[in-house]
């Protein structure tokens, strides 16, 4: 990649927000002064989906809470509508974002064909509208898995063991208790279900045009990666679900380069064919960008919408539920 000094003038760089309500927008100079943004909030702007808070609460299964995957690609689309009067996308060296963490999106098998032969000359949605092997992408609100927590706790010898691998003991909202209850549930699903991605790791993959690695951080808040060894753990990943590994694909670090940017959004939105996309993550381990946490020790307490605590160790940087982080400090 090229080095600031090094920047075609007028250099601008694109970061992304896909949360809970809405997906974001902002772009920066290479002085990184902000040049233009823009928002999507899913309820007003994309009303035909019918969400309350860009999720479904599901009436027959208490706790279970998701929202529509094909939602975050058409918002998507629209943020871009809504950037192209503001930017020159030609301008635009490198693109990342941030995604909420512990959704979990279901690719269906043929998808990578699918996304490396996108036709610019047609909408994302109307594309990768029958590209999942499930409509519904549970997230973090989700807390119907109880169960599903207690069988892995139980099959790697309990919550501390769990939490020594993977930095929690297994709570509803992750990632890994969440794929084991669709893989009990509705074993057709998992079995169509050629990769399995987190929100951050699924955006990377639109714009790269190929399936894109979960990254390190987010990685360590689906209770399946090992985190004093950035692998998954080949014990969690056989208490959640058969041939799990291959449907994750291989972790990559957070600094990593995702890819350059798909010929789709070169010639449909006129992006340079050398733009990089870097390694999406989520949403706390992304927080810690504007913290500083450098030091061996250091804490940071978020009081939000649920309550976390995200720490710098020797090992790595880690965001943890509250109640997990309590446990393992005191």
């Amino acid at each position: 990649m090229v080095g600031r000094s090094s920047l075609p003038d007028g250099a601008l760089f694109l970061g992304l927000d896909s949360s809970t309500q809405s997906v974001k927008a902002t772009v920066l100079s290479n002085e990184l002064i902000i040049v233009a943004s823009e928002t999507v909030n899913f309820d007003s702007e994309l009303p035909h989906y019918k969400t309350e808070g860009g999720v479904y609460r599901d009436p027959t299964d208490d706790g279970r809470i998701y929202s529509p995957t094909i939602m975050w690609v058409e918002a998507l689309e629209l943020l871009l509508e809504k950037l192209k009067p503001k930017i020159n996308f030609s301008k635009v060296v490198a693109v990342s974002g941030s995604g909420q963490q512990h959704g979990s999106v279901y690719w269906k098998k043929g998808s990578q064909a699918v996304l490396s032969s996108l036709d610019p000359g047609k909408s994302l949605v109307s594309q990768l509208k029958d590209a999942f092997s499930t409509m519904d992408s549970p997230i973090w609100m989700d807390s119907s898995t109880t169960k599903q927590c207690r069988e892995v706790e139980n099959a790697v010898g309990g919550a501390l063991e769990l939490s020594k691998l993977t930095g929690s003991r297994a709570y509803e909202r992750f990632t890994g208790p969440q794929i084991r209850k669709i893989y009990q549930t509705a074993p057709h699903i998992y079995e169509n279900t050629e990769r399995i991605s987190l929100v951050s790791s699924f955006m990377a993959s639109i714009l790269v045009g190929c399936y894109a690695s979960i990254d390190e951080t987010d990685g360590a808040g689906m209770n399946l990666m090992d985190i004093n060894k950035r692998t998954w753990s080949k014990a969690v990943l056989e208490a959640t679900a058969p041939d799990l590994e291959q449907k994750l694909g291989n972790l990559a670090p957070a600094c990593a380069a995702a890819g350059r940017i798909s010929s789709y959004f070169v010639e449909r939105h006129q992006f340079d064919k050398n733009c990089f996309v870097i390694q999406w993550s989520g949403d706390n381990p992304n927080s810690l960008a504007g913290l500083t946490l450098n030091t061996p020790g250091d804490l940071a307490i978020s009081l939000g919408t649920s309550d976390t605590v995200s720490c710098k160790d020797p090992v790595s940087v880690v965001a943890f539920s509250f109640q997990a982080a309590v446990r393992l400090i005191s």
